[in-house]
């Protein structure tokens, strides 16, 4: 959108109504009140019509609303004669003597029938796309109506797989790759199943003359100390006689007059960003970004130009930990039309070439290596409408804090809002984008592959200037599922995907966005002859343990580089209680199995906490003891696999965040609040990280190094074996040292890694400005103190301060003050402390929290409290 543009918002308040559908939505044939943005659901919700589907058991109460076709409906006022300014109030005027006026509609979700003043001005098949409709030959004087019909989404996508052939292979219940639409919202082994309709993002109608610009793709490169953009600019005019594109920014534009539109040239600035007094960035720039303004031009020809400036003496963007994140801005004009963004001067590759121990899955910032600590992202809410740039920012930031320096947008989910990408610019948090596939086949013929192309070429051109955004992924799993999960003998002979993954996707990420790495799927093995998952090769996801095996089976993996792998654990006790009203509480009550979706999910819990923590004798030791597995599973996992640097090059945890109250694999609860795992994930993903691990094959451990910091690190390290009451019985220091993106280690003498007692006895390992502490033995079997903490509160204007003090070792010292206030937070979690020493928790967010509570059995807890 330009100077010269001016947009009606359709934006606010709508009416929705059902048009046909089960007997439940007979009662809904009237109209209710409806927000746009939104989707029927919160309208329903809002108006009081329907229970919380996140409630009890109310996710199967209403399933109907999925199986119905739904209307939205508004009136808006179009004035008679002389342009009128654009407004964002509701039921504003827009310009009516400009030449075009066109209807965009950002996200339609999904099947979509529109219409303006009873006549249908388009069809709509794809959640991920926008669309642009020419309505300027049907707007009139006065009260003008907009219309939009959204066909039932369960039945369509049954109706589609029954019209091409029968149901191709997925997971789950319902035929969700039917559809281009978010294939999480029919529900996961996590998500709640609430098929949603709606118009989920924003809408209005833009009023233009002349040209306006369609999309921009403005590409850096870094040639020594010279930033090189390449801004390539597509121009619509308003004049063409050409057929008009519903999809935008999907194909170039036509020009008005001959091949150099008109003598029209495209402007490109680039300057310093110097962020607002309102952003979450710096108010000045970093150091090092003085860079002049830098102004190109060049002709527009056949509705389009690719205008390449050089910036001399670039500040570079680097990801978190590696560097500073200095961004530019772009400012591109044509005639009257502006378009602006932001970029990050950086170059990105994958080496994925093989070498003796396979192929590797190493990403290069700046010719630099980057170990990645990642996590998987899902949509953050069952109704996508519901992600504000706040929560945005909340999840964005729970991710920085545990020192994570990568996000993967899973593949089921959505591309995601500008407020995740900017605020991942801004933070140096890296961005793997899956392309919208998972889990299961995905037909090639023009009933769909028609959809497909438009919505990937939108993808890759909205999400070009994102310095964050550093690889492109075909797939979620699907590869693998051809492979080793059965679909080739049940697919004979069908289309399934493989076309997109290995010829459409590259060859269009290869013509808008050749400046970052693409990969065919993940797993992926980088060879047509291996198996997509082999650990030796590329990236890999591990689910045997979580499905089949003990959490220790984890060393059985010699991973290059995980892309998945989790343990589940429940949400907080005020999460899960706020929506589990079972009587009495139980793991396998009725409505807590509604919120536990994995396949024999309360089973595998209990199995994985076998063996490592006593049985426990109440409902909030069960609680406490599958939270406090989850984390001993991930740090497990995770320390294992960064031990093995440089080979493993990285991995992604499954998963950061939930999008409702559930038992999960995430470390964020829906309620923002950080489960224990979190914490676990935080000491795992510390930038240096000392860890025990076993040593050769014919036993003993050693001490591991492992540096992913941005430079290189050297210390003495001190090992101690100590006995619970606080007792030194060994000790013994070495140095350590490791250039950047590798690790060193060292043997441990027997005198060390022999314990005389494993159950009253640790291991602790300082140096290089951390800590770890390591058992020898499982909680299970270790021998605690029956009162090891004594604590003392201060309240605080904002909470309170829980200071605690262990008179033995304490393993993994935990408050949970939301069990006395929901909305409290704490800063600090998972502490094993030796004797003698203290640890202050701040709790946050709850004034006037009643301070007795919180050294209350309930709330202040650690591994020993579970010997009952």
């Amino acid at each position: 959108m330009g100077d010269a543009m001016e947009r009606t918002t359709l934006d606010g308040t709508w009416t929705v109504e059902a048009v046909s559908g089960p007997a439940e939505s007979a009662a809904f044939r009237s109209p209710v009140e409806a927000v746009v943005p939104g989707c029927v659901h919160t309208d329903l919700l809002r108006a009081g019509r329907i229970a919380d589907p996140f409630d009890g058991d109310q996710e199967a109460a209403t399933q109907w609303i999925g199986d119905t076709v739904w209307r939205y409906r508004r009136t808006f006022e179009w004035p008679e004669n002389a342009a009128a300014s654009a407004t964002d109030a509701p039921g504003a005027t827009g310009a009516p003597d400009a030449q075009r006026h066109d209807l965009v509609a950002d996200g339609l979700d999904t099947l979509a029938t529109v219409e303006v003043n009873g006549i249908v001005v388009g069809t709509t098949r794809n959640q991920h796309r926008s669309y642009r409709f020419p309505v300027g030959h049907l707007l009139r004087p006065g009260t003008n109506e907009v219309v939009v019909t959204f066909d039932a989404p369960v039945p369509a996508a049954v109706r589609l797989s029954e019209q091409h052939g029968g149901e191709l292979p997925h997971v789950n219940h319902h035929p969700y790759n039917a559809l281009r639409k978010n294939a999480s919202n029919f529900g996961w082994d996590w998500g709640i199943d609430v098929a949603t309709s709606g118009i989920w993002k924003s809408i209005g109608i833009e009023s233009w003359s002349g040209v306006r610009i369609a999309a921009v793709r403005p590409l850096v490169d870094v040639d020594g100390t010279t930033g090189v953009l390449t801004a390539h600019v597509d121009v619509e005019s308003a004049g063409s006689a050409a057929r008009f594109s519903q999809a935008i920014g999907t194909a170039p534009a036509a020009s008005a007059s001959g091949s150099r539109s008109g003598g029209l040239e495209a402007r490109v600035t680039v300057a310093p960003h110097r962020a607002s007094a309102a952003s979450s960035a710096p108010d000045t720039a970093p150091p090092g970004l003085d860079a002049p303004i830098v102004v190109g031009s060049r002709p527009v020809v056949d509705g389009s130009a690719s205008v390449r400036l050089e910036v001399p003496d670039v500040a570079v963007w680097w990801p978190r930990g590696e560097g500073d994140q200095p961004l530019y801005d772009v400012r591109v004009e044509v005639g009257e039309a502006v378009w602006t963004g932001r970029v990050g001067f950086r170059t990105v590759t994958l080496d994925t070439a093989a070498d003796a121990g396979g192929a590797p899955f190493l990403l290069r910032v700046n010719d630099r290596p980057v170990i990645v600590r990642g996590a998987n992202w899902i949509p953050d809410h069952a109704f996508l409408t519901e992600m504000t740039p706040a929560r945005y920012a909340d999840r964005i930031q729970d991710a920085v804090d545990a020192n994570v320096n990568l996000l993967r947008i899973w593949g089921g989910g959505i591309y995601e809002s500008e407020d995740l990408y900017d605020r991942c610019d801004e933070l140096g948090v890296l961005v793997w984008q899956d392309f919208l596939f998972a889990c299961a086949a995905y037909a090639e013929e023009p009933w769909l592959a028609d959809e497909v192309e438009p919505e990937v070429r939108e993808a890759v051109t909205r999400l070009s200037p994102h310095p964050s955004l550093v690889v492109w992924n075909g797939n979620n799993e699907n590869l693998v599922a051809y492979a080793e999960w059965g679909w080739r003998p049940s697919l004979v002979g069908r289309t399934w995907g493989n076309g997109y993954y290995r010829s459409l996707l590259p060859a269009v990420v290869a013509e808008l966005d050749p400046t970052r790495p693409y990969t065919p799927g993940s797993p992926f093995s980088f060879d047509e002859y291996l198996t997509p998952n082999d650990e030796r090769n590329g990236s890999v996801h591990i689910w045997d343990v979580w499905n089949q095996r003990d959490y220790t089976a984890y060393r059985d993996w010699k991973p290059r580089f995980v892309a998945e792998f989790g343990f589940q654990g429940p949400p907080a006790w005020s999460t899960l209680t706020e929506v589990v009203h079972d009587e009495p509480l139980d793991p396998d009550g009725h409505e807590m199995l509604v919120h536990q979706k994995a396949h024999e999910g309360n089973r595998k819990l209990a199995d994985g906490m076998r063996g490592h923590l006593p049985e426990s004798a109440s409902i909030e030791d069960w609680h406490f003891a599958a939270q406090l597995n989850q984390a001993h599973a991930i740090r497990f996992g995770m320390e294992w696999f960064r031990s093995r640097t440089p080979d493993n090059t990285g991995m992604v945890v499954w998963q950061l965040n939930d999008d409702w109250p559930v038992v999960s694999w995430a470390l964020v609860d829906h309620a923002g609040i950080r489960k224990p795992v979190w914490y676990a994930v935080r000491q795992a993903y510390q930038p240096v990280l000392l860890t025990v691990q076993p040593g050769s094959p014919e036993g003993g451990l050693e001490v591991v190094l492992v540096n992913a910091s941005g430079g290189p690190v050297s210390d003495e390290v001190t090992v101690s074996r100590v006995a619970f009451d606080g007792t030194v019985l060994e000790s013994a220091s070495f140095p350590l040292a490791a250039d950047p993106a590798d690790a060193d280690r060292a043997t441990l003498p027997e005198s060390l890694a022999v314990p005389g007692d494993a159950g009253s006895e640790v291991l602790v390992v300082t140096g290089a400005g951390t800590r770890t502490v390591h058992d020898f033995a499982e909680v299970v079997d270790q021998v605690f103190d029956a009162e090891p903490l004594s604590a003392s509160v201060e309240a605080t204007p904002d909470g309170a301060r829980v200071t605690v003090t262990t008179r033995s070792y304490a393993r993994d010292v935990l408050l949970f003050p939301d069990r006395v206030d929901r909305a409290a937070r704490v800063d600090d979690g998972l502490v094993s402390l030796l004797a003698g020493e203290s640890v202050t928790f701040t709790v946050s967010g709850a004034p006037g929290i009643d301070t007795e509570a919180l050294t209350s059995p309930f709330v202040l807890r650690h591994a020993g409290s579970l010997h009952r």
